[in-house]
């Protein structure tokens, strides 16, 4: 009879994250009958926390049969943030906070581990920025996973930084010179770099320690699929140092489960009514993210680019949060008119709909729409490419820019506005690249909305290879196959 396998998750705490984990583990469940699923959950502190809250509370509520029973979600003990005061440098670095606060919760990830039957423990699954959870694993004689939720492109990026920094010992400068990182078919311009590889207050050398250690899992696990990243692929099975890496994407809440409702009642409901009334991929979708925000000059450019084009659109508008503080940007009250160009509204009536939050999984669905301009959050990359929409690359924050270089550059999945664009977090010292112009923006979305276009005929054939790779006999169905094996085949060795 074969052993029952109990794998624990610890993912970073944030809701794109903790999203793909319970849909990556749900699809674990529905391969193997002998499969259980512990996540243990790291909160970050309020604001940032209250969307795990929901997220959790609306799975509770949504069981869905008996794979989804066995998924067990932990909380672990709340601690209170990194102090600024014991380093300086913390609140210059969103990652080196971030990677700070998980290192904290080792030991109550270690005890929570204790308190379950460890003989059955297959693996301790960790997220990017829990790689000092990898300590625990070896404490405990357990084999560790990364579950990495970005691109098999941006993986090699991490897995590159020792690399540069035993070379160099710094961080990245932007001198113009490419970065020779393999994983990228074309070579990385260094002004593309995104801000976490400038940072010099812990950005930089948090990122790269944590891509040292990824060499020290026994499997990596990708949130991506063969087909769409051959050259990354390729690069990486023929690297040395790297360990076997599992493609298993892409791994999408298409139930929307994860998406949280920051907008008014109803509005869901609006924006999809609206979307009916639309011929067929006409509709452009403009929408940045949870963090993604811009400031009224530049909503002004935007809408002056998007009248310009004489295409209908559907633009989720953002709140900027205050200078000072923590937190997450929000809805406007509705009364848009106050920083958009005059009579904008009143023009574009009946062709275009603003709105706060978007539910964008349904969004990105629907018949209607055409066209994404998106900041290239991986999530919001794969929900495009499975639905095989075209996007316009417009990166913010994050590793979103490394991603719209290899959409646009090398996937042609994306039409490229400003590839080197950014905003800062907190204390960052980074050159946001100055506002994109109404000039820009026209060109951009004019060619994504081509109809038979290049970029838009590739979309839909990524978007039919995206479905045959989860599919019975994919490539990455098979990739989670094996990854079965394997964590069997490590349940055995143990004593």
């Amino acid at each position: 009879m074969k052993q029952s396998a109990q794998l624990v998750f610890v993912p970073s705490p944030g809701i794109g994250h903790l999203v793909s984990t319970i849909e990556f583990a749900r699809r674990l469940l529905r391969r193997d009958a002998g499969i259980s699923v512990v996540i243990l959950l790291i909160k970050f502190p309020p604001p940032f926390g209250d969307d795990i809250d929901g997220y959790v509370k609306s799975f509770c509520g949504a069981i869905d049969g008996d794979d989804d029973r066995r998924i067990q979600l932990v909380t672990l003990p709340q601690l209170p943030p990194p102090s600024s005061s014991s380093s300086p440098e913390l609140p210059k670095s969103a990652e080196h906070f971030i990677s700070t606060l998980i290192e904290a919760h080792r030991p109550l990830v270690k005890e929570a581990i204790l308190n379950l039957a460890l003989p059955s423990v297959a693996g301790l699954v960790v997220d990017l920025f829990c790689t000092s959870m990898i300590d625990v694993a070896d404490e405990l004689g357990i084999p560790s996973y990364l579950f990495f939720t970005s691109s098999i492109a941006f993986l090699g990026f991490m897995l590159y930084l020792p690399t540069h920094h035993d070379r160099v010992g710094s961080v990245f400068e932007l001198t113009g010179d490419p970065v020779p990182v393999p994983s990228y078919a074309d070579p990385f311009p260094s002004r593309f770099l995104p801000s976490v590889f400038l940072n010099k207050h812990g950005g930089y050398s948090s990122m790269t320690n944590h891509g040292r250690r990824f060499s020290e899992v026994k499997g990596i696990i990708v949130n991506s699929f063969a087909e769409l990243e051959p050259h990354a692929l390729k690069s990486l099975i023929s690297s040395s140092s790297s360990p076997p890496v599992y493609p298993v994407g892409p791994i999408l809440d298409l139930k929307a489960q994860g998406q949280v409702k920051f907008g008014k009642a109803g509005g869901r409901d609006e924006i999809l009514r609206w979307l009916d009334g639309q011929p067929e991929e006409s509709v452009v979708f403009l929408c940045f993210g949870s963090m993604g925000a811009f400031d009224e000059a530049q909503l002004r450019e935007i809408a002056a680019g998007l009248e310009r084009t004489g295409c209908r659109f559907l633009w989720s508008i953002r709140k900027p949060p205050p200078a000072e503080g923590i937190s997450l940007p929000a809805d406007y009250d509705g009364n848009y008119g106050e920083f958009l160009p005059e009579g904008f509204e009143g023009r574009t009536k009946g062709t275009g709909m603003i709105c706060g939050w978007a539910p964008q999984v349904e969004v990105l669905a629907h018949r209607a729409v055409g066209g994404f301009v998106s900041h290239c959050g991986w999530n919001s990359t794969l929900e495009s490419v499975w639905n095989g929409v075209p996007m316009v690359a417009w990166p913010l924050y994050a590793e979103q820019q490394c991603n719209a270089f290899q959409l646009a550059r090398e996937l042609g999945l994306a039409v490229e506005l400003r590839l080197d664009y950014r905003i800062k977090f907190g204390g960052e010292e980074v050159d946001d690249g100055g506002v994109v112009m109404a000039e820009e923006i026209e060109k951009a979305v004019s060619g994504v909305m081509e109809k038979g276009g290049a970029v838009r005929k590739r979309a839909k054939e990524m978007g039919e290879r995206s479905r045959a790779a989860v599919g019975e006999g994919g490539s990455s169905f098979a990739a989670v196959g094996k990854l079965i094996e394997v964590f069997y085949e490590e349940l055995e060795k143990k004593p």
